[in-house]
């Protein structure tokens, strides 16, 4: 069988199989992670917690964290703190003159960067984790019990906390650099894939204690759910080619050129960063709330950002994942760039001069394939409202798009697309009969 072929051509190359079983190993001690309670905590009465996430944006959170969350886990406040912090400095060094020194300062600049990105992921934490713990005295009171007292419990979690959250990180960028690559991301794919079966078996039993048609609505989900899954997975690979033609140069008796040529601009070139810089900032509210004790911000205008099947909700939330498109887009692609690297090389679009009217070009081109790709991405992030409210239960309805699902589709095409270039670069089939798995081209690879 092709696919056994395969995996066996995957275990004879020494550097894919290493990076694999290293991937695996780290993977493995994150969600191990997941399950270490916070020392003074009992997990016995955590029954408050783990109902609170069940349902809402809660239910999201625990997600991206593999279920620490709701574990009370050293994992609890997860790698999200840090992916706020990234959206924080890169918007930063747009508009601040000394970030944007530091950006055109090559390496040296970028590691100064990190560094104050890691100082505000810590500060970050140090709010989410004072945020967590009084939510957390808050349900455990509901049940009658109580956390330790003490300010020392308080410093001792909130700092455990913080350097768990650090040490994910780390473990992802050990995953980027020794692994298959994209660590973080691929740290938050393991988080939403360890919840999908659970999911659907809790759907499945759901719908077959109903009296009639339980079943027949189950495989309509199912169906369903390939469709968007296609969806999205055209929304990552989708392109618009640009012809490009070389003009003839002769060099001794040898001639260079004149072929004709295609720029692959991408759909949606800010791939998923969009949709996760949108959903680090809609976390706001939880931290916001989880600082107040009692019920004093009910019905309050940071409540009515915590249901994530609400209109107010899915309506901001598709706003800023336009606009992050947008945003992510114009500093992924620059078409002035691309303009004087054609005008260099003796090529030019067809029709088009080269020089400022190419780069005009291409800028007219990125606007109007953009304006689709933005619509439906925030299309794909708000179907998991849409499939609450058709009766599909909370958990398995935000795998019918949102964060959760396009994280996965790009993440899992990234590393197809890793261990495919390991094969064809030493001669093997890749991983389909024709044509190459188009990922993300490593447009989160900071991530």
């Amino acid at each position: 069988m092709r696919v056994v072929d395969t995996i066996k051509n995957i275990w004879k190359i020494e550097d894919l199989k290493k990076r694999i079983l290293i991937t695996l190993l780290y993977v493995t001690i994150y969600l191990f992670g997941t399950y270490v309670v916070i020392p003074g905590v009992d997990p016995k009465d955590l029954t408050g917690l783990v109902n609170q996430t069940r349902g809402g944006l809660m239910a999201l959170l625990d997600m991206f964290s593999g279920g620490a969350f709701s574990n009370a886990s050293i994992f609890a406040l997860g790698i999200m703190p840090y992916i706020s912090a990234s959206i924080v400095m890169q918007l930063m060094a747009i508009v601040v003159p000394s970030f944007q020194k530091m950006q055109r300062e090559g390496e040296s600049g970028r590691r100064k960067i990190n560094q104050m990105t890691r100082y505000l992921t810590v500060i970050i934490l140090v709010v989410q984790g004072f945020a967590y713990l009084t939510n957390l005295e808050m349900q455990m009171m509901q049940i009658g019990a109580s956390l330790p007292s003490g300010l020392w419990f308080r410093v001792s979690s909130i700092i455990i906390m913080a350097a768990g959250s650090m040490f994910v990180l780390w473990l992802g960028e050990r995953i980027t650099d020794k692994g298959i690559g994209n660590g973080i991301s691929f740290i938050i794919m393991i988080g939403i894939i360890n919840r999908l079966p659970r999911s659907i078996v809790e759907e499945f039993t759901s719908r077959m204690n109903e009296q009639a048609g339980g079943l027949v609505m189950f495989l309509i989900e199912m169906l369903f759910l390939l469709f968007v899954i296609a969806g999205a997975i055209l929304l990552v690979q989708g392109t618009r080619k640009v012809p490009v033609q070389y003009a003839k140069r002769i060099v001794g008796n040898k001639q260079y050129g004149g072929a004709r040529q295609y720029i692959p601009l991408k759909v949606n070139a800010a791939n998923v960063m969009p949709i996760i810089f949108a959903q680090a900032i809609m976390f706001i509210p939880i931290t916001v709330v989880g600082m107040f004790k009692g019920g004093e911000t009910t019905g309050s205008f940071w409540q009515a950002f915590m249901d994530n099947t609400g209109f107010w909700y899915n309506f901001v939330f598709a706003v800023m994942i336009i606009a992050f498109t947008y945003f992510y887009t114009a500093i992924t692609i620059n078409p002035t760039q691309m303009a004087d690297d054609l005008k260099r090389n003796n090529g030019f679009i067809p029709g088009v001069k080269p020089g400022k009217a190419t780069k005009d070009y291409l800028d007219a081109i990125m606007d109007r394939i953009t304006l689709p790709g933005a619509f439906f991405l925030a299309i794909v992030a708000i179907l998991p409202a849409f499939a609450r409210l058709a009766g599909v239960s909370m958990g398995f309805s935000q795998f019918f798009g949102g964060t959760s699902l396009l994280i996965m589709v790009g993440v899992i095409l990234d590393t197809l697309q890793q261990v495919e270039s390991h094969l064809l670069m030493r001669h093997y089939d890749g991983l389909l009969k024709s044509g190459r798995i188009k990922g993300r081209s490593g447009a989160v690879a900071a991530y």
